[in-house]
């Protein structure tokens, strides 16, 4: 198997993975687990895991000052960002706000054009265009206009605070592997959490079986998904990764709709459609822009 075969099954296996979230989350909701506890060891677990890797491969661990403040930032946007998924889960459903996370690499043109002064383009004007219909499409329910607003808007950030953690990641420039600043996500992403329950909640240690339960949710949906995104990165680059990321969205439909009933409509059809062209409009055009540039 060469090189891009390895990295296109990488891909897509960290898409599949990061859409299995609802599989473990949902359940964990129903018995009214703590969210916040359960994503506080969803992140210890997967921290220690990686730990334990680094140490075994023998990566570099060690990092500066400057780059431990940019890592306890990156950690905390990454803990924010999967706050703002789960209250969209919520408010919303878990199909759709995984559907509208992926307008993330949209946002990064955007972030990219008015920040970095990047050029947009016609394709990503276009894409931007298609991606709002698809927004609008998930809101028509019974032929009429409806969607929580409140949900809409976080999901929306939480695309947006992915979108700051890649550029963060590409323009700070650190000097470190890619398996570290994962190690470092999650191990901030952790700390973020442990603080929130301290304060709001009890801390408990949870029953063997769903202390299982939560150590399959981190070591699927956040090292599994993080350590083949790296490699998938690696070997075929960041644009190929990001359209077999549209997987993600498309697991996290499916087994909403077939594990946990969520209604599959044409509206919600229509929506994810539109939402997936739309991205891959984007990064189809970002790659264009890198060839012209080389």
């Amino acid at each position: 198997m060469n090189n891009k075969v390895k990295g296109y099954l990488l891909a897509i296996f960290s898409a599949i993975f990061y859409g299995l979230i609802p599989l473990f989350m949902l359940p964990l909701k129903a018995i009214h687990f703590s969210v916040d506890l359960t994503l506080f060891y969803r992140f210890f677990i997967s921290a220690l895991v990686l730990l334990g890797y680094i140490v075994y491969t023998k990566k570099a661990l060690k990092v500066n000052s400057r780059e431990l403040i940019i890592l306890g930032a990156l950690g905390s946007l990454f803990a924010f960002s999967s706050e703002l998924l789960f209250m969209g889960y919520d408010l919303l459903s878990p199909g759709i706000a995984s559907t509208l996370l992926f307008v993330y690499p949209i946002m990064v043109a955007l972030i990219m054009a008015f920040f970095f002064q990047e050029k947009l383009t016609r394709l990503t004007v276009l894409s931007l265009f298609i991606t709002l219909c698809g927004i609008f499409a998930l809101s028509i329910k019974d032929a009429n206009f409806h969607i929580n607003v409140a949900g809409l808007v976080v999901a929306l950030l939480c695309a947006l605070c992915y979108a700051i953690y890649i550029v963060a990641v590409n323009k700070a420039k650190l000097q470190v592997p890619g398996i570290t600043i994962s190690f470092y996500s999650m191990l901030f992403s952790a700390l973020f959490y442990l603080c929130k329950v301290l304060v709001l909640h009890s801390f408990i240690v949870p029953g063997a079986g769903t202390l299982l339960h939560i150590t399959l949710f981190g070591l699927i949906t956040c090292v599994g998904s993080i350590t083949a995104l790296v490699y998938a990165i690696k070997l075929i680059g960041s644009t190929p990764t990001s359209i077999m990321g549209a997987v993600e969205p498309v697991t996290a439909v499916a087994i909403s709709v077939l594990l946990f009933q969520e209604p599959f409509t044409g509206a919600l059809l229509a929506g994810i459609v539109l939402i997936l062209t739309g991205v891959l409009i984007s990064i189809i055009a970002d790659s264009k822009k890198e060839t012209a540039a080389h």
